[in-house]
């Protein structure tokens, strides 16, 4: 996997539907017991709440989890999650907490009561694709620095670290994707003196 879509960060949003009022949470996770501590937090927020129903998704396994909450099955938790699968969403939790306003909703009135709550959640934290990058380093003497820090941004690499001693040191991330064009030109411009060393890789977010 070269990229997947995950939330940019924590957030919520509410609304009210005959008298209940609906809060959505959301929350980036990496691991089961990650999300199960930010679910427990919302439970604890909102102990006096008449549900809290949530979901998330993981990267890891490809684990998807769910729980109505003591709404009818059916109603809520999987509309919760449906949301996150529809968006093409991991490494996310939410939780939508409901506060009972005396007025039933009805199977359809739940479900679409808690795809919103999850969907509004969503649209609050915000949608970011994480690429896999590569971790870059290149050395170069002081004559070519210039080339070089202007290079690596054109070629879509984003400089993280520089270093001035004898030579200059530049540390870079870039989409792994883009890294044997960067390579290949940086050769060229120097005409064969320097090239890529690389030293890892990461998961970032491409805007």
């Amino acid at each position: 996997m070269e990229e997947y879509r995950t939330i940019r960060q924590a957030s919520s949003d509410e609304f009210v539907e005959k008298k209940s009022r609906f809060i959505g949470y959301i929350c980036p996770v990496t691991t089961q017991e990650e999300a199960l501590d930010f679910i427990q937090k919302i439970k604890s927020k909102h102990w006096d709440a008449t549900h809290n129903v949530y979901a998330y998704v993981l990267r890891d396994g490809q684990t998807r989890r769910y729980s109505d909450d003591g709404e009818p099955q059916g109603t809520a938790g999987i509309p919760v999650l449906d949301v996150l699968l529809k968006e093409n969403l991991v490494d996310c939790a939410v939780v939508v907490t409901r506060y009972f306003g005396g007025i039933m909703l009805g199977a359809g009135g739940l479900v679409r009561a808690y795809s919103h709550g999850s969907k509004i959640a969503v649209d609050a934290g915000g949608i970011v694709t994480m690429c896999l990058c590569d971790l870059l380093t290149v050395s170069c003497d002081y004559n070519f620095y210039g080339r070089l820090s202007s290079l690596i941004p054109e070629m879509g690499g984003i400089i993280e670290d520089t270093r001035f001693t004898d030579v200059v040191e530049v540390d870079f991330r870039i989409p792994s994707k883009l890294t044997s064009a960067l390579d290949e030109k940086l050769f060229d411009v120097s005409l064969g003196k320097y090239r890529c060393k690389k030293t890892g890789e990461i998961f970032s977010a491409v805007d």
